[in-house]
C-alpha cells in the first residue's frame, strides 16, 4: 500500500463535502508532478486530506476507490484523475503549522514543495499524522 496527501481550498471542495457525496473524481490537477502522482496512486491506497489556503491543516483520511483514467475536465493536454471515498476524519486536525514543527515529517513535499497539490508520504509520516491528528484506522 501506497500513502499519499492531496490538498483543495475547502471552498472549492472540502472535506464535508467528500463525506456528504460519498465520492468524488479528484480532476483539475495540472501539474505534472502532481499528475504523476495520481497515476502512481493504487486501488486502497491511503489519501490524507489537506484544506489549503483556508484552514491549512490536514483534516481527514480518504482511499483510492479507481485508479487514474483521463481527465474529462481537461480541454488539452494529457491530465489523469483517480476516484477517492473518504474514510475517517481526524480527531483532531493536524495544521501545517504542527507539520512544520514536528521533525518527524520535515522530509514531506507538504513541508519542502508546499505548491505541490498531491504528494506522496512515507508510511512512517502517514501514522505519524494520525498519531498528531489522534486518529487510528
Amino acid at each position: 500500500m501506497n500513502y499519499w496527501l492531496v490538498k483543495s481550498e475547502p471552498e472549492t471542495y472540502g472535506y464535508d463535502r467528500l463525506e456528504k457525496e460519498g465520492k468524488t473524481m479528484w480532476e483539475g490537477v495540472r501539474n505534472y508532478a502532481a499528475r504523476n502522482h495520481l497515476r502512481a496512486m493504487k486501488m486502497g491506497d491511503l489519501v490524507l486530506f489537506y484544506h489549503s489556503v483556508t484552514g491549512l491543516e490536514v483534516v481527514g483520511i480518504c482511499k483510492v476507490s479507481k485508479e487514474a483514467y483521463p481527465d474529462p475536465t481537461a480541454e488539452k493536454g494529457d491530465w489523469s484523475v483517480v476516484d477517492l471515498v473518504p474514510v475517517k476524519r481526524l480527531n483532531k486536525p493536524v495544521s501545517l503549522a504542527t507539520v512544520k514543527a514536528t521533525p518527524e515529517l520535515q522530509n514531506t513535499a507538504l513541508v519542502r514543495i508546499g505548491r505541490l497539490s498531491v504528494m506522496p508520504l512515507e508510511e512512517v509520516e502517514f501514522e505519524q499524522f494520525l498519531e498528531l491528528g489522534e486518529t487510528k484506522l
